[in-house]
């Protein structure tokens, strides 16, 4: 793949679609989940006199949940995603600090 292929593919990957996924309606009320989404990417050629041309690129898309809008009765309302393992996380690392610091003024 040509390094301007790879360009053409990287900006139709990054757009609206990625972020929004499709409407779903239910009950009366449509739902349109959304997603946090970060990506980046890097490419390069180079062409030596003992080498031919050398193309390189490469990107990469990291995508989780953010909510989703809901749409009913004419109102529009914003339903975050819950990450319970990052909750999880939080929660185990705030009992350890929390029982480092007793340990310590138990000591003292």
């Amino acid at each position: 793949m040509k390094l301007g292929q790879l360009a053409a593919t990287a900006r139709d990957l990054f757009s609206a679609k990625l972020v929004y996924g499709e409407p779903v309606e239910r009950d009366g009320a449509v739902v349109i989940p959304a997603a946090t989404v970060f990506g980046g990417g890097g490419g390069g050629a180079g062409d030596t006199e003992a080498l031919p041309v050398r193309e390189g690129a490469g990107f990469g898309v990291f995508a989780r949940p953010a909510g989703a809008f809901v749409v009913r009765d004419g109102g529009v309302t914003w339903v975050p995603a819950v990450d319970v393992t990052r909750l999880g996380l939080a929660a185990a690392v705030t009992v350890v600090a929390l029982a480092g610091i007793l340990a310590r003024r138990v000591r003292s």
